[in-house]
């Protein structure tokens, strides 16, 4: 028999005892859930990945069809998303404008493929309405900016592969360690207003992740080439933070673009990832800003890319 006074008091003892471990198929499937989109967007990357592996390797005419390729797709995108009138029009103006610079950047002439994109995105704002002319133009310069800079890394002789497959270590190391750092660590959101799912402990250990990444394909490529890159591993390391924060910089532009107009990918043609400009987002700022900082640092040598690895 048990007295009143006996009676545990159930307030008192979920206080002191030891409160249970969250059972394993709880804790799985909270993985699972931070982890859902996993599968297709490795399947995605895999196949896009190897294409743009491939036809670095390649070089040439099949290098340049690639990535003209994407970046007309991008620029589709681009135009769709921002809606508006005379969308034919406006295609067709940047598609031309695209294929020009294209060709300047391949012969090249990086400077006049810039001023050929300044001149078809002042067409292109001209004849789309009013309200969007300003966004038809930006077009033209984000989507072609990919494709002159591209163009205008590969070729140069004789860190133009390197240069290029680096970009790749960088971005998408930045964007693998991110995201895999950002749904298992957690914590405070980056740019909440902007996209919701960075974190800051995404953002930065993917900046880290990144460099270190680029880091170990120089070294990769330094040893099987037997070529070294003319730079010490720090400055190089440091190169891959910067080019690292500016691809996320790029991530962040393309998901304000997006909410402006009230989208949540540029298309759905990829599984997993959206469109192509929810792709390559991050690359085209990073290959912009590693474009400009080699041509401009590379006055003095022989080629773009070797001004973009000869910190010496």
């Amino acid at each position: 028999m048990t007295l009143p006074g006996d009676v545990p008091d159930p307030k008192v003892e979920s206080a002191t005892a030891p409160q249970p471990r969250a059972p394993r198929q709880g804790r799985l499937a909270w993985l699972r859930a931070r982890l859902t989109d996993l599968g297709p967007r490795i399947l995605s990357s895999l196949i896009l990945a190897g294409i743009a592996v491939s036809t670095l390797v390649t070089g040439g005419l099949p290098f340049a069809i690639a990535w003209l390729a994407a970046t007309l797709a991008v620029y589709t995108e681009w135009q769709l998303l921002i809606g508006g009138q005379r969308f034919v029009p406006r295609l067709a103006i940047g598609a031309v404008t695209i294929l020009i610079g294209a060709w300047l950047a391949y012969a090249a002439y990086p400077g006049f493929a810039l001023l050929a994109l300044v001149v078809g995105a002042c067409v292109c704002a001209y004849t789309a309405e009013r309200g969007r002319r300003g966004w038809s133009a930006a077009g033209v310069i984000y989507a072609g900016s990919l494709i002159v800079s591209v163009l205008t890394l590969r070729p140069s002789f004789p860190f133009g592969e390197r240069a290029v497959g680096w970009l790749f270590a960088v971005v998408w190391g930045t964007d693998v360690v991110a995201y895999f750092a950002g749904r298992l660590i957690g914590g405070p959101r980056f740019a909440p207003q902007i996209s919701p799912s960075k974190t800051w402990a995404g953002t930065l250990v993917g900046m880290v992740g990144g460099a270190a990444l680029g880091s170990l394909f120089l070294a990769m490529a330094a040893y099987t080439s037997q070529v070294e890159t003319p730079s010490p591993a720090l400055v190089l390391f440091l190169l891959g933070l910067i080019t690292s924060a500016v691809a996320q910089g790029g991530d962040l532009f393309e998901s304000w673009t997006k909410r402006c107009f009230g989208a949540k990918d540029s298309s759905a043609l990829i599984p997993g990832h959206g469109g192509i400009m929810d792709r390559v987002d991050g690359f085209i700022a990073a290959a912009a800003w590693v474009a400009l900082l080699g041509t401009l640092h590379g006055l003095g040598f022989p080629s773009p890319a070797e001004g973009l690895f000869h910190w010496m």
